[in-house]
This record gives structure tokens, sequence and C-alpha cells, in this order.
């Protein structure tokens, strides 16, 4: 009795987990995953078109992202120098000396991020 009781719940156990995913409406994997890159394509500018100014702007963007992330670790960085110099003049200077130039080199990322957007949208509306 105790053997086919024990057979019994695991067996409504392995039914459960195998049929537990189609109860709750879960969907096929594969489907999510093309779906989540789809997302991450539309999210990096690339939309599948084979166009070249598309695909040079989806390039520069990407570069240009890349770039401004860069610059935040180093802004980072510089800030951790910056609190760990315990009162020392010289690792304080050249700290806000790091710290400058991160915001320097953000504010050029910036402009050219916005040249090229204005440019390259001027190209593809020419073009179309």
């Amino acid at each position: 009795m105790k053997r086919k009781l024990k057979f019994l719940l695991t067996s409504i156990a392995s039914t459960g987990s195998i049929t537990l995913p189609l109860a709750v409406l879960a969907d096929d994997p594969f489907t999510r995953a093309q779906g989540d890159i789809e997302n991450v394509k539309g999210a990096s500018g690339v939309q599948g078109s084979s166009d070249l100014p598309t695909i040079i702007g989806g390039i520069i963007n990407v570069v240009l992202g890349f770039l401004g992330i860069i610059l935040l670790a180093y802004i980072l960085f510089a800030g951790f120098l910056w609190m760990t110099a315990g009162g020392d003049k010289e690792k304080v200077t050249k700290a806000k000396e790091m710290i400058k130039n991160a915001i320097i080199g953000l504010i050029i990322v910036i402009a050219a991020f916005a040249i090229s957007n204005f440019v390259l949208s001027s190209i593809i509306n020419s073009v179309a």
C-alpha cells in the first residue's frame, strides 16, 4: 500500500511539473528570444535596413555610446582618486584635471553625436 501511494504521488508530481508551464501559458523560449533580438535591434538603431546611411548611422551611434560609457568610467575613477587622496594636494589636482578632461571629452562626444545625427538624417531624407 505504501509503495502504491509513493508511486501515485511521484506520478502526480512528474505530470504536474511537465504540464505546469502549459497551465500558466508560458511561451516558447525561442519565440521570446527572437522578440528580445528585435528589441535590441530597435534600441541600437539597427532596424534591418540595408541602405548605407542607416548602417553607418547605427555604427556611429554604437561607437559614440561606447565612448560615453568609457568617459563615465573615467569620471568615476577620477572621483575615486579624489576621495582616496587623503588630503594630498597633488592627487586632488590630478583628479580634478582628470574630471575636467573627461567633461570636455563628454561634451565633444555629445556634439559629435548631435552633428552625426543631423547630417545622417539630412542624407537619409534627401535620398528618400
